[in-house]
């Protein structure tokens, strides 16, 4: 089963105090659902999360873990949500491509690329997706000249959003959608 989490290990703590970390891979889902109350977080399933979006959006599922890919895509395919794929690890996405061509792509970023170009066509990536102060106005049109996408990951200031959005980016990825939605009657940033 394939779950959303964002690390990969659940830790919680005890009312005595005790520590317990699980690696969510060596995990059981009844294991998981056992730490739910001692982490007060539910870790839900991908394919629960992708019944509830629905149609209403696209799910940006980031593959995270050893060759979960295939999981993964066997859970999208079997839902009946607009879903694509990123990851750091680009062999993940490169097999991706392999699996399930139909399913957009793309190639997560935590130092600057000389060549996104280059990365796009090797794995089959549609959008880049830098670290936000890792984007300048040059990255943005060499992955625009080669018809990709910009998605910034994490934005959470309106002037970084804005100065982003000035340079061309695509799409920003954001902790709080507060922090960039139109204040009532205040002017779109």
């Amino acid at each position: 089963m394939v779950v959303v989490h964002h690390d990969p290990v659940v830790r919680s703590v005890s009312a005595g105090g005790g520590r317990t970390e699980v690696a969510i891979a060596d995990a059981t889902w009844e294991e998981l659902l056992r730490l739910a109350p001692a982490t007060g977080v539910e870790i839900p399933a991908l394919g629960d999360v992708l019944t509830l979006v629905g149609d209403r959006a696209t799910v940006y599922v980031e593959l995270k873990g050893a060759r979960i890919e295939e999981a993964a895509i066997a859970t999208i395919r079997a839902g009946h949500a607009r879903c694509a794929v990123h990851s750091f690890d680009h062999a993940a996405i490169e097999r991706a491509s392999r699996l399930a061509p139909e399913i957009p792509r793309g190639l997560l970023f935590d130092s600057y690329t000389i060549d996104p170009a280059g990365a796009m066509r090797a794995t089959g990536a549609r959008d880049v997706w830098p670290h936000w102060s890792l984007i300048d106005s040059r990255l943005v049109e060499r992955v625009h000249e080669v018809g990709g996408r910009v998605i910034a990951w994490t934005v959470n200031d309106r002037a970084d959003a804005a100065a982003l959005l000035e340079i061309g980016v695509d799409a920003i990825c954001t902790d709080d959608v507060r922090m960039i939605a139109p204040r009532a009657g205040a002017e779109p940033a």
